[in-house]
């Protein structure tokens, strides 16, 4: 059981496709298959269920834990030994859910550490665990709640979230619109997994309803702008009216307590954090948060 055999299992099990895997490893499918009957061979047990569809099952799911975990180590081990032997900072690798909330501090940690190497990642917040116990990245920033063991967090803000509808809308005179008023309303919003996209569920859900969507992507900058170009209503945190459209939609209050969103910076209690690691969590938990997220449109 050799580095090279752990990480050849680790792509199969994130793709559960042979071929695909063997594409992205640039190796031959026949010899990725052999590699994977030699692991399972030689740990006695299958580690993927093949009928049909390729399927890592639940042995190979706790496996993989554990190979995530070890080759993680093994990667904070020669990026302790660079930062060491470099005298620097080292290198920082944060993941986000959206990267809108963190231009601020971002810059200003560019401004004050322009040698520093940072690496962004866009990942929702339900694979952000796995990533920190596999010290994948060092840093994530979740805008829903993480809940999973072995992590150590500092909550940033917490801010409204509004209603945005184009100008001329029924509701665009509203002060505030109930959860139930929003019935049948077309909405643009995100795809499923991200946070905006979940309180959505959730508030509908709480009245039995689902959402009326419209238009469901991945470009989560870009909700604002379409609902000011007509095309539905949607949840928009009170963050994001520092952009252009701040002006170009009705913003409105909804009734319900649930409609905010916490922004928590998460890392992993045990992870070694190099230097420009402990520099990022420095400025983003000493940002100015209130005042950028601000309170009412």
């Amino acid at each position: 059981m050799d580095l090279n055999t752990l990480k050849q299992f680790r792509v199969v099990a994130r793709l559960e496709h042979l071929s695909r895997a063997a594409d992205e490893l640039r190796v031959a499918q026949p010899s990725l298959s052999r590699t994977i009957a030699r692991l399972e061979a030689e740990l006695g047990t299958p580690l993927f269920d093949r009928a049909g569809r390729l399927r890592l099952n639940d042995t190979g799911k706790l496996f993989l834990g554990h190979v995530e975990r070890a080759l993680g180590e093994l990667d904070a081990g020669r990026r302790a030994v660079a930062e060491a032997t470099s005298e620097g900072f080292g290198s920082v690798r944060l993941a986000s859910e959206t990267f809108l909330t963190l231009t601020g501090p971002l810059a200003a940690y560019k401004r004050a550490h322009p040698a520093i190497e940072v690496e962004l990642r866009w990942t929702p917040a339900g694979d952000m665990a796995r990533h920190l116990r596999a010290q994948d990245v060092d840093l994530c920033v979740a805008s829903q709640p993480i809940h999973a063991e072995g992590l150590d967090s500092v909550t940033l803000f917490d801010e409204a979230v509004w209603l945005a509808v184009p100008l001329g809308h029924p509701l665009a005179d509203r002060a505030s619109v109930g959860v139930g008023e929003l019935a049948g309303l077309p909405f643009v919003t995100s795809r499923e997994g991200h946070w905006v996209r979940g309180l959505l569920d959730r508030l509908l859900a709480g009245e039995g309803l689902t959402p009326k969507i419209v238009c469901e992507g991945d470009e989560h900058s870009a909700i604002a702008e379409l609902i000011s170009a007509g095309l539905g209503v949607g949840l928009v945190p009170a963050l994001a009216r520092t952009t252009a459209t701040r002006d170009t939609v009705a913003w409105v209050a909804v009734d319900d307590p649930a409609c905010h969103r916490t922004v928590t910076l998460y890392w992993g209690a045990e992870n070694h954090l190099s230097g420009a690691a402990r520099l990022m969590r420095a400025t983003i938990t000493g940002w100015d948060w209130p005042a950028a997220s601000g309170s009412a449109p």
